[in-house]
């Protein structure tokens, strides 16, 4: 293992940008369908491996939901939370912020507590079991309405207190944040965190409408905001998180080469970016192997591995008190 690989690997780290249903393992999905005796359009683990490969956000985002289906029952919902903690425990995560798309279970006729109820067990297990702390992000289609927001805002009404903010994700070209300003005005309303997908293929404006108009307190990837040296200077003053999801962005295109990433860009000029996995069982690779990948392609330096992880912990929605708690752990690590 290289200097830069035993670093990333014993560096404490958060894991903020993370679709739950994204962690789905080829093997895990055949596993479930077969309990399930649902049909899938994979005769083998090669075949199903296979469909895991696509060249746009539409394409990605046409097997994610087929591979979805399958999820009928609350331990479907565990043990594809169950299965993401256990492989990140091996990466040295100790806190995760996750997404979950409950429209894409509800619309299947999956009622929402039984997608809750399995994800919220796991994280449960997830702290008792492997010392992993989390907390719970519900989000909402982009390409869906407004409206359809709403409904699912008030049909989750009973587990309000068990999740932490509110996400936009799915298709973004097109769907603009503006599109779900009454909604998000109403979720900061009731006290939920507010992280929007922007800038990942839609413009900078997009990350505009959800920083300046709507006031998102996290953007997700917003790539695009270094077009834009207003943009940039807002996100500085008012250190808003960024969550950076490297083999994400090559798999999906948005960048042709990680060489092409702006996250260097991004911590030299001391914003407050993050390095996640976004969906990593379509993307090759979980939060380690999207660390050392970068690491690799921008040559980042062992200070600059270090600001990552602990940016990790500053952008979470934590106490100050855990904080400074996971900062003292990397600080551990180092001493090791």
């Amino acid at each position: 293992m290289t200097d830069r690989a035993s670093l990333i690997a014993k560096l404490p780290k958060a894991e903020l940008h993370l679709h739950i249903e994204g962690s789905f393992e080829p093997e895990l999905m055949l596993a479930i369908a077969e309990r399930n005796k649902i049909t899938v359009p994979f005769k083998t683990l090669e075949e199903a491996r296979a469909a895991y490969a696509f060249s746009n956000l539409q394409e990605f985002l046409d097997i994610y939901y087929q591979g979805m289906a399958v999820l009928l029952h609350e331990q479907d919902f565990y043990d594809l939370t169950w299965a993401y903690l256990q492989r990140v425990a091996t990466d040295s995560v100790r806190h995760v912020e996750i997404f979950f798309d409950p429209q894409a279970h509800t619309e299947r006729g999956v009622a929402f507590a039984t997608v809750a109820d399995g994800i919220l067990r796991a994280l449960n297990d997830g702290e008792e079991k492997l010392g992993i702390t989390s907390r719970l992000i519900m989000s909402f289609l982009r390409h869906l309405s407004e409206a359809d927001g709403f409904a699912l805002l008030d049909e989750s009404t009973p587990y309000h207190d068990r999740f932490i903010g509110v996400g936009l994700d799915s298709s973004e070209v097109g769907n603009p944040p503006s599109k779900f300003g009454r909604l998000f005005a109403k979720c900061r309303e009731l006290g939920f965190k507010l992280c929007l997908h922007a800038g990942e293929e839609g413009p900078p404006e997009y990350v505009r409408e959800a920083l300046i108009d709507i006031g998102a307190d996290r953007i997700d990837h917003g790539n695009r905001s270094m077009e834009d040296a207003g943009l940039v200077q807002v996100l500085l003053d008012s250190q808003t998180p960024l969550t950076n999801c490297p083999l994400s962005n090559l798999s999906l295109c948005v960048i042709d080469d990680l060489r092409d990433s702006p996250l260097k860009t991004q911590l030299e000029a001391g914003l407050l970016v993050t390095v996640n996995s976004d969906d990593p069982a379509y993307f090759g690779g979980y939060i380690n192997q999207n660390y050392l990948e970068i690491a690799d392609a921008l040559d980042l330096s062992a200070d600059q591995l270090v600001q990552l992880a602990r940016n990790s912990f500053t952008g979470a929605f934590l106490s100050d008190a855990d904080k400074a708690r996971h900062l003292s752990e990397i600080d551990k690590a180092l001493r090791i």
